[in-house]
């Protein structure tokens, strides 16, 4: 299963949207954009996204583009654990 990440159209003005289309280009991630995704907040202050339904914001796109990939590494690590876990019960 792909990671998902997700934007929000009303925090493009940060410059996510050139995140968003480099995240695009790799077919093994799942890019999602709404008009709203109810974070309005962090919206307002910061480039954000959600990776896999989890809040990732940065001060810049370049510190959220890190920040983005880096989430996608974990939680795929956790996964990785989780399931050498079950598959050794």
């Amino acid at each position: 299963m792909n990671p998902i990440v997700e934007f929000c159209a009303s925090n493009m003005h940060h410059g996510t949207d050139q995140l968003l289309r480099e995240l695009e280009e790799d077919e093994s991630i799942d890019v999602i954009e709404y008009g709203c995704l109810g974070n309005c907040g962090e919206c307002y202050l910061f480039p954000y996204a959600l990776v896999n339904g989890e809040i990732v914001a940065a001060e810049t796109v370049e510190e959220l583009t890190v920040k983005v990939r880096a989430s996608i590494a974990e939680q795929q690590a956790e996964r990785d654990a989780l399931n050498k876990l079950l598959d050794d019960l």
